[in-house]
């Protein structure tokens, strides 16, 4: 079914005469731009474009529907107007986080988002949370802040390092600081909810260190639970830790992360100073 989507999409890349440029008008991906007219050609059963190098040309059939298509979105906008008066519902915030952010973090910066809009919450890995900030799927993101989120609107809210868990009262627990051979023996929890779990594993393996597993879970709370009950240690940020836990230092294991709130290119008003989320995610990380 050919849907309002469909017309402005069309549209957009009618006016522009070029899919990168229709796609940055609609704040979306090119493939997904792309993905969309070919659904829309599907749908009329013939070619709408003409595909150039640097640009796109009318089909016949495509200059037939930009008529009907200008006329139907005048009509949606006449009918939108006609509500101009009528407040309309809050939108939800839409917001992105990571999995291997700390809960009662997230919880708190929940809690004073409370009451203020509605709040549908989205987990993901970096990158699935960056590609949907770029097609416009979510309006921010609590993730992994980088060097050319700079040029973004963006915060910083947390840098920590990471640390070996161990359950309390274990040998190495009172340690100041251990060496990789330190837990050669140690039976270890994976968590593949880690952004750098490929660079741990190599870390240990370059040093020799090939432990037996008791658990691999994407679940962090799982896994620092099953430490705490003295089924394993683990590797994990500063931020995860909780009682009945001690957190180690390792010796040359130096990553860290930053965590950041990043916001659509569209909504810097998401973290201008005083802004709702900016102001609950500072005060819910700490800052």
């Amino acid at each position: 079914m050919m849907k309002r989507a469909h017309l402005r999409q069309f549209l957009a890349l009618v006016e522009t005469g070029n899919f990168t440029r229709a796609a940055e008008r609609l704040a979306i991906s090119q493939p997904s731009l792309s993905a969309a007219i070919a659904e829309l050609e599907r749908l009329a059963g013939t070619p709408l474009f003409l595909r150039e190098r640097r640009q796109v040309r009318l089909t016949e059939a495509g200059a037939r529907l930009v008529t009907h298509a200008r006329s139907i979105e005048r009509e949606f906008r006449a009918a939108e107007a006609a509500f101009a008066d009528v407040p309309a519902p809050l939108s939800p915030l839409r917001l992105g986080v990571l999995p291997s952010l700390a809960t009662p973090m997230l919880s708190a910066t929940m809690r004073r988002l409370s009451g203020s809009q509605p709040v549908v919450l989205s987990e993901g890995t970096d990158a699935e949370l960056r590609r949907k900030l770029g097609e416009g799927q979510i309006d921010a993101a609590i993730t992994l802040l980088r060097p050319e989120d700079a040029d973004r609107p963006s915060q910083a809210l947390l840098d920590e390092g990471y640390r070996l868990f161990l359950p309390e009262g274990h040998p190495l627990a009172s340690a100041a600081q251990l060496d990789a051979r330190d837990v050669a023996t140690e039976t270890m929890i994976a968590r593949r909810s880690c952004e750098i779990l490929g660079e741990t594993s190599r870390w240990f393996t370059q040093r020799g260190v090939r432990p037996p597993f008791f658990l691999r879970s994407a679940n962090d709370d799982r896994c620092i639970e099953m430490v705490r009950a003295g089924m394993g240690v683990t590797t994990a940020p500063q931020s995860l830790l909780r009682d009945g836990v001690i957190a180690v230092p390792l010796a040359d294991y130096d990553f860290r992360r930053t965590i950041g709130l990043v916001a659509a290119r569209d909504r810097p008003d998401l973290v201008e100073k005083g802004a709702v989320l900016a102001e609950a995610c500072r005060a819910g990380f700490g800052r």
